[in-house]
């Protein structure tokens, strides 16, 4: 049996997706996060040593990191389906989205919630315009620009493309779920019809649904 460590509001939501997708069976361990620091509970560090979320447990065999999760269950269940087989181009594009989604885009949304949490968080009032003053010039000047030509590149592949790899959904769709996600939930989506009708597109999928039934409340969807 496949045991997912599952937290919530996290990446492991799409492990959970992709697993119903190739109609593997598996059961889930529930994690909820901190109240106050929204971190992972400290329990996940039995599982693995860093603590993070998504895990997978198979047969003796513990796999961390969504994108190698993703690789370990196309590998072991899609029986040659969810990534390009034949196409060269199309298997370029596969491992380019599947490590755009956590190497490019993940590390600016991350940025960007961090230092939004700055201009959020109680202090004195004598520090507060110094630490909004810093974080709108880091936004300004750097991550907020990133992000929205990240998202102009990412809609562009979509105006042309239905999936993210070749005419078929592959596990670059998977992986670039959740950072798109994420930026719809931090207002970084605006102004890209492709990406908004390509994540309609995907949510609207069975197995999409069905994984949300599984996991519970899911913030991004």
């Amino acid at each position: 049996m496949l045991t997912v460590h599952h937290l919530e509001d996290s990446r492991s939501q799409r492990v959970l997706w992709l697993l119903e997708e190739l109609g593997v069976g598996y059961d889930i361990k529930r994690y909820e996060r901190d109240k106050e620091s929204r971190l992972a509970p400290a329990s996940l560090k039995a599982v693995h040593p860093l603590g993070k979320s998504p895990v997978v447990e198979h047969d003796g065999v513990v796999v961390a990191e969504t994108g190698a999760i993703v690789e370990y269950l196309i590998d072991t269940f899609a029986d040659g389906g969810f990534r390009p087989s034949t196409d060269e181009s199309d298997r370029r594009a596969y491992a380019y989205w599947m490590h755009f989604a956590e190497g490019s885009m993940m590390p600016q949304l991350l940025l960007k919630l961090f230092f939004s949490q700055i201009k959020a968080a109680k202090m004195p009032f004598f520090a507060k315009p110094i630490a909004n003053g810093i974080a709108d010039r880091v936004l300004g000047a750097y991550i907020d620009p990133n992000i929205a030509e990240q998202m102009a590149f990412v809609d562009a592949h979509l105006k042309a493309n239905d999936w993210f790899a070749g005419p078929e959904i592959s596990g670059a769709d998977i992986m670039m779920s959740f950072p798109l996600e994420a930026a719809k939930s931090r207002g970084a989506a605006g102004g890209a019809p492709a990406i908004a009708a390509y994540m309609e597109r995907y949510q609207a999928r069975p197995a999409f649904r069905r994984a949300l039934e599984r996991g519970g409340p899911y913030a991004y969807a």
